[in-house]
This record gives C-alpha cells, structure tokens and sequence, in this order.
C-alpha cells in the first residue's frame, strides 16, 4: 500500500512536500482552505502546478485532498448546502489543477430528514458536482462513525450511494477509527476478513480506492470521530497488520490522520511502515 500522512500546508507547499518525504511517506492528504469555513478563495494555478511538480519529483503520489468539515449534502438550509456544494465543487478544480487524484468528503447528516428523503438529496448533490469532476480526478466518499443521522455509517449505504449514481469516478474512502466506532470490529484477522467480505459485497474493491489508517479508544460501536496514534488504540497492531496482508489491497493508498505535533507524526508513520515491511 501506498502510506500517507495529512500534512499542514500553512507553510507552504514545498514544505509540505518535503516533510512527507522526509518521514517516509510515498502518498499525503492536505486540505486546499481552511476547514472549518465555508469560505474559499481564487483558485492559484501556477501554484498548483507547482505543487504538482514538487511531489512528482519526491515521488509522492497519489494526493489527496480532504474537503472542509462543514460540508452537509443532506442539509434542508439553502445557506448550508449551498455552501457546501461550493466547497466540494472549489475542491474538485483544486484537485484538477493541482493533478489530485482524490478528493474526500464526508456526506453530512440526514438531521430530522426522513432517510430515504435524505439519501436522495444527497444522490442529488454528488450527480451534480461530478458534473464538473475532470479527467484523472476521483470524488470518494468516507464512511462515518454512525452517529445519530449521520449518512454513510455502513458500508451497505455506501454502497448504495455507489450504486445509484454509477459513476465512474465515484468511489470510497473507508476510515478504520469510524469503522470501529460504527461496530465493525476489525481488531483481528477474522475481524478484518469479515469486514473486507461485507465492503467486497456492498461496495466492491475496485470503489475503495483509499483508507484513513487510525487508532481509537472509542468502544466498538461506540459511534464517535476520536482518532489515536496506531497500535495504541482499540483496533492494534494486529488490526493493522490485517489489512496490510490483504493482497486485494496492496495498490490501494492509506493516509494517517493521527492526532499530536510533529513528533507524534513521526512516530505514527513508522509504526505502520514496521508493520507494513513485517507483512
């Protein structure tokens, strides 16, 4: 698997590019604006391009970039999701500029929405920012910690939304802390075989194109976003070590979002580059 970290870009992206390196990263995840803000700002080409260059020769690919939390495609407020399809449409041209292969979103909450009328709006909203997707450029959809009305908690749903809209660059980006915390219990072997079985049924491996690798300290089925450093949550080393094995993953791409400073990363980033090498 390809092995990545989000990284800050407040410095810039050359700094960015060659911290990645620096810690052994192949693949990283940014974000293109602030994310906590429904405000976005002109689009820098040169820049982008750049930045493009910049990885192409440390070697670092794929990028992705992970759209700001406030995104609700579900969302029954006009001001809302409207600026949500802003952002996710602002990342979509940032990714195609900037030669991003993935552009991550969370889907929002179905709030007091009857679910079925909820599912569709979102259906809605992803048929109409893929209109504007380009060529090379994947929208890949994460799964969340099944809390309350939130949408994508199962990998069934997920799949459904897959294969409804049929698209092409349509995908799935599974994250192992919300995984656990939605019930998935993937702390062993046959946990994580369980689990690869029940996404190769509903969504289908070719769809999952990328995982968010993160600990927890979240009970199973705990329904909470709480991500730890790896090995030293819930899921383990050993929950690790079984999805490095899976041959049906080895092309796909893990990105790190552990929480801490710069050391923490470090530390993060070789321990799942010592279980990936002992896999």
């Amino acid at each position: 698997m390809r092995i990545g970290l989000h990284v800050r870009i407040g410095g810039g992206y050359a700094a960015a590019v060659a911290r990645a390196k620096a810690i052994g990263c192949d693949a990283m995840q940014v974000f293109s604006s602030n994310p906590r803000s429904y405000r976005t700002t002109a689009i820098n080409v040169p820049a982008l391009e750049a930045f493009a260059a910049m990885r192409r020769e440390a070697g670092i690919d794929p990028c992705v970039t992970h759209t700001p939390y406030l995104i609700n495609l579900a969302s029954q407020v006009p001001n809302i999701y409207e600026g949500s399809m802003r952002l996710l449409e602002n990342d979509l041209a940032v990714a195609a500029h900037g030669g991003i292969r993935y552009v991550n979103t969370h889907l929002g909450s179905y709030g007091k929405r009857d679910r079925k009328e909820g599912f569709d709006a979102i259906c809605r909203a992803l048929e109409s920012a893929l209109a504007t997707i380009q060529p090379g450029v994947y929208l890949v959809m994460e799964n969340s910690a099944g809390a309350g009305s939130l949408a994508g908690g199962t990998l069934e749903e997920l799949g459904r939304f897959v294969d409804t809209l049929a698209h092409p660059q349509l995908g799935v980006c599974l994250d192992t802390a919300h995984a656990w915390a939605a019930g998935y219990q993937i702390d062993t072997t046959a946990g994580v075989d369980r689990f690869l079985y029940e996404a190769a049924e509903c969504i289908g491996f070719d769809r999952i194109h990328m995982f968010h690798f993160n600990d927890t300290q979240v009970p199973l089925g705990g329904n909470r976003d709480r991500h730890w450093h790896i090995g030293e949550g819930n899921i383990g080393i050993e929950g690790f070590r079984a999805l490095l094995l899976r041959p049906e993953l080895r092309e796909k791409t893990a990105i790190l979002e552990t929480p801490g400073d710069d050391a923490d990363d470090e530390r993060n980033v070789r321990t799942i580059l010592t279980i990936a090498r002992g896999a």
